[in-house]
């Protein structure tokens, strides 16, 4: 399998790059990898990118987004935050991905178990992570639980539930925080798109 060139870059739609990522991680799944050469790729794309989608994700090690959805050099551009939240330098590079270098989608990528949710459901305060965890602080007052139900990292269910919220507010964050995308989207060049990985069996799902 070669790199992205400018030419198969330019084939893709935003629709033709989710199902790239879709399969992908299918192949993931049944252990079925495309054969690659990667020093290959990488000499391939010495003097240029074009990769075809760029997925926001969680620093998570358990979350190497080449690898779940099976893809090369060259072929994703990445942003990866703790608790894969949106601030303007995030957004900033979204910009670059999708309108100088030629990406047709993004995906806000989640996941279960996500050690930043449990914190920011936590309220824990350490240093520099407290502030960055009141940008996940929306997506927790944002669920709603029975008056018995814990509010808090013993719940799974609700730390998962806050993650898919936190990625809901992420996509909308993107499409309502840059004209720049937003253009983009409305004229059918890119989409935005939420979905959620599980770290206990390696699937993506699309929220």
């Amino acid at each position: 399998m070669k790199a992205h060139t400018k030419e198969t870059q330019s084939t893709m739609t935003p629709e033709k790059a989710l199902n790239f990522l879709l399969e992908g991680n299918q192949r993931f799944l049944l252990n079925i990898r495309i054969n690659r050469n990667y020093l290959e790729q990488v000499r391939d794309t010495s003097e240029g990118q074009f990769p075809f989608a760029t997925v926001l994700s969680c620093i998570d090690s358990r979350i190497p987004t080449e690898i779940i959805f099976d893809q090369g050099v060259g072929d994703l551009f990445n942003a990866r935050i703790a608790g894969n939240f949106v601030n303007d330098d995030i957004i900033g590079s979204l910009e670059f991905a999708c309108k100088v270098a030629g990406s047709k989608l993004i995906m806000v990528l989640g996941h279960t178990s996500c050690g930043a949710i449990k914190g920011a459901c936590d309220d824990v305060h350490l240093g520099k992570l407290t502030q960055m965890l009141e940008k996940i602080k929306p997506a927790v007052n944002a669920v709603q639980t029975e008056a018995e139900e814990a509010r808090n990292s013993s719940n799974l269910d609700f730390v998962n539930k806050v993650s898919i919220e936190n990625v809901k507010i992420a996509t909308k964050a993107i499409r309502d925080s840059s004209e720049v995308l937003r253009d983009m989207i409305d004229k059918h060049e890119i989409e935005v798109v939420g979905a959620i990985y599980d770290v206990s069996s390696g699937r993506v799902e699309l929220i």
